[in-house]
């Protein structure tokens, strides 16, 4: 099993927070992109919501800390 130094952790980290809040943007392009008919609107919302969840839960996840840490 390979053993991590906390340098990379760190790196894996920011790197992984910058991919997720570039998902959401993303998502928001494509959002903004979609026809304004009420199926893709809908369908869209739904989209935008769970795309945008990954990048929340994530940072979520980095704030939280053990009872052992508190």
């Amino acid at each position: 099993m390979k053993t991590y130094s906390k340098s990379d952790k760190v790196e894996f980290v920011e790197k992984l927070k910058k991919r997720t809040k570039q998902i959401g943007l993303d998502a928001i392009a494509l959002f903004r992109g979609l026809p304004r008919a009420e199926e893709a609107r809908i369908v869209g919302k739904q989209f935008l919501r769970s795309s945008l969840s990954v990048g929340a839960n994530y940072r979520a996840v980095c704030r939280a800390r053990s009872k052992a840490e508190r």
